[in-house]
């Protein structure tokens, strides 16, 4: 859509911190009030809208998204997105290994155990790691602990750890983003060790790595959602 605005101001209100387009707030796709909880937050949404320019974009505004998406669905469904989320702790990237090439298992290793290991002391639960694709339930106790974790989470954070394990394919990578232990590069280059060994075997292919260069800013932009919603005004 052209832009249709000139002014973009933040205002303080009872339910949080408005964005406002000459005067008016936004509001999100439902028609909800836009209110964020830090005016950090808020702050950078005002920037996305007064970025753009004669044509509003409306797919070039993450924090945008992820605050409509937070409002008009992960508030009122908290429950099935702490499902959604779990679901990258059933088949947690970092307990399935490679048996083979040796250098590609000691990669994992050397990555991934000392992540479990952190999760394993900040949440007093073990993991089942397995080589190869055959599936290995994990202990109900160890995703009972990881849901309650993610329970703890507010409703922004939550929808942005949502994105972070669907890029890692794992919700201890996930947790170690929002508990501080991981920052966004730590987690996107463990993620992809595997990609990454490939790569350096047979070289790099450039639609991937445009992919790939798409989905690690994705990964710092929740990242940062997460730490502008955190913020103290």
């Amino acid at each position: 859509m052209n832009r249709f605005y000139k002014d973009v101001s933040v205002s303080e209100a009872e339910d949080g911190f408005r964005i406002l387009l000459d005067g008016r707030p936004v509001k999100t796709p439902a028609k909800n009030m836009l209110a964020v909880p830090a005016r950090a937050l808020a702050d950078a949404i005002a920037a996305e809208w007064a970025g753009q320019g004669e044509a509003v974009n409306s797919a070039a505004m993450p924090f945008l998204k992820l605050a409509n998406t937070v409002i008009d669905g992960v508030a009122t469904n908290r429950a099935a997105v702490i499902d959604a989320v779990l679901r990258f702790g059933e088949n947690d990237l970092l307990c399935y290994r490679a048996h083979q090439p040796p250098e590609l298992a000691k990669l994992q290793a050397d990555g991934w155990d000392p992540v479990l290991d952190w999760a394993r002391r900040k949440f007093g639960v073990a993991f089942v790691v397995v080589e190869g694709f055959t599936h290995a339930d994990q202990p109900p106790a160890t995703l009972a602990a990881f849901r309650a974790a993610l329970a703890q989470q507010d409703s922004f954070s939550l929808a942005a750890l949502h994105v972070v394990a669907s890029i890692a394919g794992s919700v201890v990578l996930a947790m170690a983003l929002a508990e501080g232990e991981l920052v966004p590069a730590q987690i996107f280059a463990l993620a992809r060790i595997d990609e990454n060994y490939q790569a350096s075997k047979w070289g790099r292919d450039h639609e991937a790595e445009v992919r790939a260069t798409g989905l690690a800013r994705e990964l710092d932009k929740a990242a940062e959602f997460i730490a502008a919603s955190r913020a103290k005004s």
